[in-house]
């Protein structure tokens, strides 16, 4: 039996079903190698050597997949039908050939189909093929390209921006179409102009709404009325003259249906109509594709295969009547440059099938799947057919003339089916209403004449359908990355999502001015999108991708070297000049906004702190304390606290303050002692505005966590608290304790006055929402402390029987282990155990200072790096937070 390899167990399994007991079908679970997330793994100065790990988890897939080849010596990659599957595929034969699995005499073959359907996937295997080279290559040059620029490029933000997280060649290219349209929308001077609207009322009595046009024998134009006055005049014409329809001309129209959807124009309309991100959208896609109900759900095509349009014509006959086939079927052509992933349409596989016949249990798959029924049976529906009318109404003397216009539907042909949704519509300028009859010569009644004044409006923030939009038109990122790429800067906390719009935080600000002024060109639009076609060259097969990578590293290495010669000062201070109409805009009294408000001389600039990222401070620091959050004055949440903090008063002894923190306002009791002992803080919540917190307010937030008693079935207590997310309850013996349950309470208030019976009952409510997960686990044993690193060792009741636990280590006990005979000397054992098998092992707390730093150089320490930490870790922690970003720019998530 040939074994068959395939991405995932949801495909294995219907492949399988086609395929009958002939062929081995197993799945790779994704990539089942990728490069180590370390410098050094891609190898500029070895000819661009690249350094390939198998994942932990993909080890047992491998071996799968090894031990099935040993008994049946043929293998055939069945992955899927773009790049990236292509790409798993060599990664597969590679890994296969490094254990041998691969022999001389081992028939290898690829073979690839649109659609999981018994047709499809036996066509396929009549029609096999080696591995397609160039396309791996050009997956080699984009792995290569976005793993340089993670972990060369982010290294330089941290060093010189502190604070900042990651870059990334496509991801920062993104970012800046985002503050830049924010820019430009800070920047937009609003223009005043006005029209005049009248309501008039035909000799049969019906009413119509018209538009002025002419005035004084002039066409109008958009700001011709640029004032109340000048609008009153023309409202004072018009109310001035008899009027009369001297117009009426109707016209026929046709519209013709949308091209069935590609990847960006599904995720787009997806977003329109029903909110779906473009992951969302890409992981319900992911699901249709698996269960058989649509075709591969990457790709730049519009095409249609023959057979799927002729079913498509007999679905549209059946459904609708042969009225609504057009008499040829329909060809689209497809418009992108490079379509390199030359795919069909993502369409339903079986074009008879609509979302009812479907019988899809996920609400999110059902709707994504009607979507794309719909667009694709309309995509080959008649037109449209419609008559549009305009009604010239004016004087007899010429100088006013008022237009009103409207369609009506003649044969709705694809409407009845769908209609493609808008991004941003001008509801100003609605031409599609029905107008009541009228004939030249009609005298019109005037009844209201209205002046409206209106605004002209700043260009829309961008959706992700309107972004995905955009970055297909620059041609920058291709159909499988786009989804990744706007999850990643959202999730590096570049950019946030309100009312679906993408809104850049302060901190995205940040490193955008920073790479558009250090890294212009590797964050310019023209540069990206003709590194994509160099790119597709190289998937064409018409380009050395070693060659495209000598020359990207060529200049961006002295790039690099240069904004390292840059001091953080210089950095600091070429940021300050960037974003100084942002962070220091003019006073209303045109005083100087850098002045510091605080001493009075000092100058206000941009400030950074390895922890906290940036801040505005004094340059009169120490001496001034003056700071504030990064961004307008307007902003800063804590603007009413003095730099040394707010005395409300004293309890028990203790003063009562109120400080500002670069993370927001916060109570305090106390003072900070010699010693470096912190007192006692509690962060104010964002509802409660810091210049109005007073004593009484402060000492009931010092007062948390809040202990509302034991639980009466366990005796396990039971505490409020004020947490990162809101308000909440905790059943656990500590709020310290990382186990237990927490369920959210709705209101601030509560936290003070929520009862055992009320939380009870939240408890119980958040439990049985999850299916009874979470609930606090019952000690059945305490054994004592772990003798040599310390915290409890206890026997817990499990859902499979008893276990012991210490620490996050959770050993099972033997079958025939009677729970009141284990001893702890026994417990540990077991825990010695699994943490052999988990290769885990929990560092004790350092004690000295002098420990402290001799773990930092412990090579394990690497992967808790952060960008934070002091230089000696600095190199290391690139590994971490740069290979985050170098998979992100990956083309898509398996």
């Amino acid at each position: 039996m040939p074994v068959v390899v395939v991405e995932s167990p949801a495909k294995a399994k219907t492949i399988n079903k086609y395929l009958g007991p002939d062929y081995t079908v197993l799945a790779s679970y994704g990539h089942v190698r990728d490069l180590p997330p370390k410098d050094g793994s891609v190898d500029p100065d070895q000819n661009f050597e690249m350094q390939w790990e198998v994942a932990s988890d993909s080890k047992k897939h491998i071996k799968a997949i090894a031990d099935a080849l040993a008994e049946d010596n043929e293998l055939i990659l069945a992955t899927d039908p773009d790049r990236e599957g292509e790409a798993i595929s060599w990664h597969l034969q590679e890994a296969l050939r490094k254990r041998k699995s691969i022999k001389k005499d081992t028939p290898v073959s690829r073979v690839v189909f649109n659609a999981i359907t018994k047709d499809a996937v036996t066509e396929a295997m009549r029609n096999p093929r080696q591995v397609d080279q160039p396309l791996v290559d050009a997956y080699l040059a984009r792995r290569a390209l976005d793993y340089l620029v993670g972990f060369k490029l982010s290294p330089v933000l941290w060093r010189r921006l502190p604070g900042a997280k990651s870059a990334g060649r496509v991801q920062s290219v993104t970012l800046r179409l985002i503050v830049e349209r924010e820019m430009e929308i800070e920047a937009f001077n609003p223009r005043e102009y006005w029209t005049v609207k009248a309501q008039l009322t035909t000799p049969r009595g019906q009413t119509v709404e018209t538009r002025l046009t002419v005035l004084a024998g002039k066409r109008l134009e958009k700001f011709d009325l640029e004032n109340a006055t000048q609008a009153e005049m023309a409202q004072q014409a018009v109310l001035s003259r008899d009027l009369s329809v001297q117009r009426v001309e109707a016209k026929p129209a046709n519209r013709n249906p949308s091209a069935p959807f590609m990847t960006s124009t599904l995720q787009q309309e997806a977003s329109r109509k029903f909110g779906f991100g473009a992951r969302m959208t890409m992981n319900a896609a992911q699901r249709l594709y698996e269960a058989g109900l649509i075709t591969y759900m990457r790709t730049d095509g519009i095409d249609m295969a023959p057979e799927a349009v002729t079913a498509a014509r007999d679905a549209i006959a059946a459904k609708f009547g042969k009225q609504y086939v057009p008499e040829t079927p329909r060809i689209y052509k497809n418009k992108a440059k490079n379509a390199q992933e030359a795919h069909e349409c993502i369409r339903p596989t079986d074009l008879m099938k609509d979302a009812s016949d479907a019988k899809i249990a996920d609400p999110d798959q059902r709707k994504l799947y009607d979507l794309i029924y719909k667009r694709t049976i309309a995509s080959q529906m008649a037109g449209a057919r419609m008559e549009r009318t305009t009604v010239d109404v004016g004087s007899d003397d010429g100088q006013v003339v008022l237009r009103a216009t409207g369609q009506v539907v003649l044969f709705d042909g694809f409407l009845r089916v769908y209609e493609e949704g808008r991004d941003d519509v001008d509801t100003a300028e609605d031409d599609d209403k029905r107008l009541p009859q009228m004939a030249e010569g009609d005298a019109m009644t005037k009844e209201v004449v209205t002046p409206e004044q209106h605004f002209t409006q700043p260009p829309p923030r961008y959706t992700e359908a309107t972004l995905v939009k955009r970055m297909e038109e620059l041609g920058i990122g291709r159909p499988s990355t786009y989804a990744s790429i706007v999850t990643t800067i959202q999730d590096r906390g570049y950019v946030r999502k309100e009312k679906n719009r993408l809104i850049p935080e302060d901190k995205g600000r940040l490193v955008t001015a920073f790479l558009t002024n250090y890294f212009r060109k590797y964050v310019g639009y023209d540069y990206t999108a003709s590194l994509e076609e160099e790119l597709d060259f190289v998937s064409a097969g018409d380009a050395d991708y070693k060659k495209v990578l000598e020359n990207f590293w060529r200049d961006f290495k002295v790039t690099i070297d240069e904004a390292m010669d840059n001091s953080i000062t210089e950095v600091l201070e070429k940021i300050n000049d960037v974003l100084a109409p942002h962070i220091f805009p003019p006073n209303e009294d045109g005083t100087d906004p850098r002045l510091c408000p605080n001493c009075g001389t000092g100058r206000l600039s941009m400030r950074t702190a390895r922890a906290g990222g940036a801040f505005i401070g004094c340059s009169n620091y120490p001496d001034c304390k003056y700071t504030r959050a990064f961004g307008p004055p307007g902003q800063d949440d804590a603007a009413g606290i003095p730099p040394e903090g707010k005395l409300l008063g004293e309890d028990d002894g203790d003063k009562i303050w109120v400080h500002k923190g670069r993370f927001g306002p916060y109570a305090q009791r106390g003072e900070v002692t010699e010693d470096n002992k912190k007192p006692k803080r509690q962060s104010i919540p964002k509802e409660w505005p810091p210049e109005e917190v007073d004593l009484e307010t402060a000492v009931k937030l010092l007062s948390l966590p809040r202990l509302i008693g034991p639980h009466p079935e366990d005796g396990v207590n039971v505490w409020s608290n004020i947490g990162r997310y809101g308000p909440y309850l905790k059943h656990a013996e500590s709020t310290s304790d990382r186990g237990g349950t927490n369920a959210n309470l709705e209101t601030l208030e509560d936290v003070f006055t929520v009862g055992m019976n009320r939380a009870v009952q939240l408890l119980a409510e958040k439990v049985a929402s999850r299916g009874g997960r979470g609930a606090a686990a019952k000690t059945l044993k305490s054994l004592g402390d772990h003798p040599d690193e310390g915290g409890a060792v206890e026997i817990k009741e499990g859902k499979y029987g008893p276990y012991v636990k210490w620490d996050k280590i959770n050993a099972t006990l033997p079958k025939d282990s009677e729970v009141e005979s284990v001893t702890l000397e026994q417990a540990l054992e077991l825990i010695a155990e699994k943490q052999a098998k988990k290769g885990t092992r929990r560092k004790a707390a350092p004690k000295k200072t002098a420990a402290k730093k001799t773990a930092t150089k412990k090579k394990p320490a690497a992967k808790k790096a952060t960008a934070t930490q002091k230089k000696p870790a600095a190199k290391k922690s690139t590994a971490k937070t740069a290979s985050g970003d170098a998979s992100a720019e990956g083309d898509v998530l398996k």
